[in-house]
């Protein structure tokens, strides 16, 4: 009986260990294939609301929590990182908190050479990736400070505070994710400075009736223009944005592909340009280089929600 209970105790205690193995969280450190609850996981929960500043970026991180560049891509499109940071496999990650709520929300620092950004990653119920963009990106203005937060509705809200000589100016940037856009969107801006320039759209007054003909903005200067086209299988556009130092503008006709996507490409013009729609949005992905409609360091990806048509003024009645 004695030889009985030990070998019960024996047996259990294997299972205990065996269990407490298999919780263990696997390193993202190295090769070995991860799912991606485990790379959800990995990144420790945190709750809204939340503020993360530009003086995180240079404080030193714990190597053993590094995530691999192979690894990471294997989630999350590699574009993502690459779009701001540049290309390099030696890009060092750090997991920095997880959100969970209708979606998730990952936030994770990146350092490539020097280089360094916070970045927000979605993923959807089903674990699947929708968006990502840089929280904040180190500058090299030491008059400029950055501080984004998200607050209880997953609202993100980006500040750049600069020191001048008569006092202080205060930027700001509001997204939200767009699950159908598969972006995270601008719906607000309140430039750092206050100079505003005049946006003329060249095919305002051409017809709007057709499904998707409307405007669609991201903020006062940065503007998608839709109106029908000359046939039924196209439609006339007009593309202007700026983005800080970064401009490009567009003018022309997409064919439709789709229902919901069109392209613009023409014989002659290496520039070739993606539109996809939803009820709300249109979202902008460079096909081919447009680098001489643009600015070098910038890109016509992006996406733009769609401005409510301002009713026609009653005419006054007369007494």
């Amino acid at each position: 009986m004695k030889s009985f209970f030990l070998c019960m105790f024996f047996c259990a205690s294997l299972a205990w260990i065996s269990g407490c193995k298999s919780e263990k969280k696997p390193s993202l450190s190295g090769d070995e294939p991860v799912e991606i609850a485990d790379f959800i996981d990995f990144f420790p929960e945190i709750t809204l609301p939340f503020q993360v500043a530009d003086t995180s970026l240079l404080k030193k991180d714990n190597d053993s929590l590094r995530i691999n560049y192979k690894i990471f891509t294997q989630f999350v499109p590699d574009s993502i990182l690459s779009a701001s940071m540049g290309k390099s496999a030696q890009a060092k990650i750090y997991p920095v908190g997880r959100i969970a709520k209708d979606e998730t929300y990952l936030l994770a620092k990146v350092i490539n050479g020097n280089n360094r950004a916070v970045f927000i990653l979605g993923f959807d119920k089903k674990k699947q990736f929708i968006a990502g963009m840089p929280l904040l990106k180190q500058d090299a203005n030491p008059a400029t400070q950055q501080m984004t937060t998200l607050d209880s509705r997953s609202t993100i809200t980006k500040t750049v505070v600069r020191k001048n000589a008569a006092g202080t100016s205060e930027g700001k940037d509001v997204y939200v994710l767009n699950n159908d856009a598969k972006a995270f969107m601008l719906i607000m801006t309140d430039p750092l400075d206050d100079v505003v320039s005049e946006l003329i759209n060249p095919i305002d007054t051409f017809a709007r009736k057709l499904k998707y003909s409307a405007d669609y903005s991201s903020g006062k200067l940065n503007l998608v223009s839709v109106r029908d086209g000359r046939k039924k299988d196209r439609f006339s556009f007009f593309v202007h944005f700026e983005k800080g130092e970064c401009s490009g503008e567009l003018k022309g006709e997409a064919i439709w592909q789709t229902p919901t996507k069109a392209v613009y490409s023409e014989a002659g013009d290496p520039c070739s340009l993606q539109f996809t729609f939803s009820n709300n949005a249109v979202t902008l992905k460079e096909l081919e280089g447009c680098g001489s409609r643009r600015g070098l360091r910038c890109s016509f990806d992006g996406s733009y929600a769609k401005k409510k048509e301002p009713r026609p003024k009653k005419p006054a009645k007369r007494e």
